[in-house]
């Protein structure tokens, strides 16, 4: 049984819960999700199993998930792309951001925090997590998301302005060889 750490209104942790409990219940919970960028300045999307307990088929953020009760967040967000994608790289949380929404029968109500990284090879994706993979220039991105905003998962679409802002000033450092 997966369990995720609970958050009370001004996010401290206050417990622990089992994952599908608390997203058919909607309890505050933490979460990450990750952004791979290669030299070329594109972002590895993932698309989500069918498999999964929600939003699969969509594509989304190169990774996400949530840290296990006592884990580090860093640390998750290392495990986690290691088993989803099948690689590691350095990693940045570079901001959080909250939101609440209802997906079929659960809801997400997340502190997501977001974390940045820099890897230039193919991942090996796992099929039970993952069903397809591809680089994306933000340009590319920016207009597939106005044209098929469907296509994409509901927590990519709240943090995909916010990392446009984030690279648009701190870009630079990240993509230097």
């Amino acid at each position: 049984m997966e369990q995720v750490v609970l958050l009370d209104e001004n996010n401290n942790k206050i417990g622990i819960g089992e994952k599908i409990k608390v997203h058919e219940q909607g309890k505050l919970h933490m979460a990450f999700s990750i952004f791979i960028f290669n030299n070329k300045r594109e972002l590895m999307l993932q698309k989500r199993s069918k498999n999964k307990y929600h939003s699969g088929g969509l594509w989304s953020n190169t990774c996400c998930s949530h840290p296990r009760p006592g884990e580090n967040i860093e640390a998750a967000a290392h495990r986690r792309l290691r088993e989803e994608m099948g690689f590691d790289c350095e990693l940045e949380k570079v901001f959080s951001f909250s939101y609440k929404v209802k997906l079929g029968s659960l809801f997400e109500n997340e502190l997501d925090y977001v974390f940045i990284g820099k890897f230039n090879g193919n991942p090996f994706i796992n099929s039970e997590e993952v069903e397809g993979w591809k680089w994306v220039s933000m340009d590319e991105l920016e207009k597939e998301l106005e044209k098929n905003h469907w296509d994409y998962s509901y927590w990519f679409k709240v943090a995909f302005p916010r990392i446009i802002g984030f690279l648009g000033e701190n870009g630079a450092s990240l993509f230097k060889s």
